[in-house]
């Protein structure tokens, strides 16, 4: 038995077998996409990856078999299920490279973060809501942009060439989500490195005091 507070140490769980899915599904994404094999098979891949991001979450808690395992893996599965989608659009040249660099650099800084508040405390920071929330504008942008449609004329609001939607470019309304889940990102980011900061702080604090 496992809640999301008191983890187990099973990592045989039905709930985790979906986690590992989900990393396989996203590598034969990532070979059809890229080599261009049969397009609407590798879309279908990646959505059935990412329903498996939120089925794992549900079978873990119901059936009260959250492990320290899936709370690892979980996240790092999310982030490669985001980058080989960011990979597999800047590759065949539908999505600006800053996009990519954005997502990538922070997730990486996160990572930095939480290798060193592990130093501190041994349970890492909890996934928050607004992750959640940023997780799923990206996935649902990214999911758009591989179908391609709908297809949505240039919102004029700006005149910067890297911001193709808003800008006087159209292109898939993914973009707007994924848009929007890029400033999501950064506010996570901020979020996280409070938490995590007052988590160092606390742990020094009754460190000093012992």
């Amino acid at each position: 038995m496992g809640s999301s507070d008191n983890p187990s140490s099973k990592i045989l769980t039905v709930a985790n077998a979906f986690t590992v899915m989900r990393m396989l599904l996203t590598c034969v994404f990532l070979v059809l996409f890229v080599m261009d094999v049969y397009r609407p098979l590798a879309i279908a891949t990646y959505a059935i990856a990412a329903c498996t991001d939120w089925a794992d979450g549900q079978i873990a808690r119901r059936t009260q078999t959250v492990s320290w395992f899936g709370k690892l893996l979980d996240p790092v599965c999310d982030r490669f299920l985001l980058f080989t989608g960011v990979l597999g659009l800047v590759i065949v040249g539908e999505l600006p490279i800053w996009v990519a660099i954005l997502v990538i650099a922070r997730d990486c800084y996160l990572a930095v973060g939480a290798f060193i508040v592990r130093r501190y405390r041994e349970r890492p920071v909890d996934v928050v809501y607004i992750g959640k929330i940023t997780t799923a504008l990206l996935m649902f942008g990214f999911c758009d942009l591989l179908l391609g449609l709908p297809v949505i004329d240039g919102l004029g609001i700006c005149d910067v060439s890297w911001l193709p939607g808003l800008n006087s470019v159209g292109g898939p309304v993914g973009l707007l989500f994924v848009y929007a889940g890029c400033v999501m990102s950064v506010i996570t980011a901020i979020v996280y490195t409070t938490e995590g900061a007052a988590i160092v702080r606390e742990t020094i604090r009754r460190r000093s005091r012992a």
